[in-house]
């Protein structure tokens, strides 16, 4: 089957990561230690970055990349940022920026990467889960059943052209029908629980500490019956 007839649904990037194969290249490990999470062919690539204990440098991102630690610890250093990113913790590294990494022990980090968009400016944006959020849209009325969510955000990074970014969310409890997403968002549960089912039945409940993503193209319903509050990084084309 090639990966054109796939299913568009939701990936649990933890129960991924655990048995992906890395492969090793020539660059620095933070680069070339590796694995490619299978997805359409397109601006959006994601998988998972296997740090050996010890450290190393990137002279250059070749385009704008979100980073969230999935276990272990690394230290992020370049420009005016000197950040210790730990378990849950997440940064933004834009196309051109330069940094050293140093892990005191064997990490393993999550990423999503957009290529082709508006040059990078070299700077590296960590994601602030802590930031005071304000209010934000809810989901379209026609999808819900039962009462408008409450939803705030706060977005750390935006692209020039808004297509690609990241931040942190918070909602009441709301049920949502299933939409077809237009975008990519990978999630990070910071608190709380949400339900997906997909459009063939496939049905995965993420709690506090999941990471996955939902792919474009998908189309997926939401339960939420407690308060959730996430980090995301979303590719959304206009």
């Amino acid at each position: 089957m090639t990966n054109a007839t796939l299913t568009r649904s939701f990936i649990d990037l933890r129960a991924w990561a655990a048995s992906a194969n890395v492969t090793v290249g020539e660059d620095d490990p933070f680069l070339a230690a590796r694995a490619a999470l299978p997805l359409a062919d397109g601006p959006i690539t994601a998988g998972l970055i296997a740090l050996p204990q010890g450290a190393g440098g990137v002279s250059a991102m070749a385009a704008d990349e979100f980073i969230i630690v999935e276990s272990g610890a690394v230290r992020i250093a370049g420009g005016d940022v000197d950040v210790t990113l730990t378990e849950g913790d997440s940064v933004v590294l834009r196309g051109g920026s330069s940094f050293n990494w140093t892990a005191d022990t064997d990490s393993r980090l999550l990423y999503m990467r957009r290529a082709g968009g508006p040059a990078g400016n070299g700077v590296i944006i960590p994601v602030d889960a802590d930031a005071p959020l304000t209010p934000s849209g809810a989901p379209l009325a026609e999808l819900l059943v039962g009462p408008t969510p409450a939803c705030r955000n706060n977005t750390d990074w935006k692209s020039d052209d808004g297509e690609f970014m990241a931040g942190t969310w918070d909602s009441t409890p709301y049920y949502r029908r299933a939409m077809r997403y237009g975008h990519f968002e990978l999630m990070y549960l910071i608190d709380g629980s949400v339900t997906f089912i997909d459009e063939v039945g496939a049905e995965a409940t993420f709690a506090k500490g999941d990471i996955f993503l939902v792919e474009q193209g998908a189309s997926c319903s939401w339960d939420s019956s407690v308060h959730v509050k996430k980090i995301y990084c979303i590719y959304r084309p206009a």
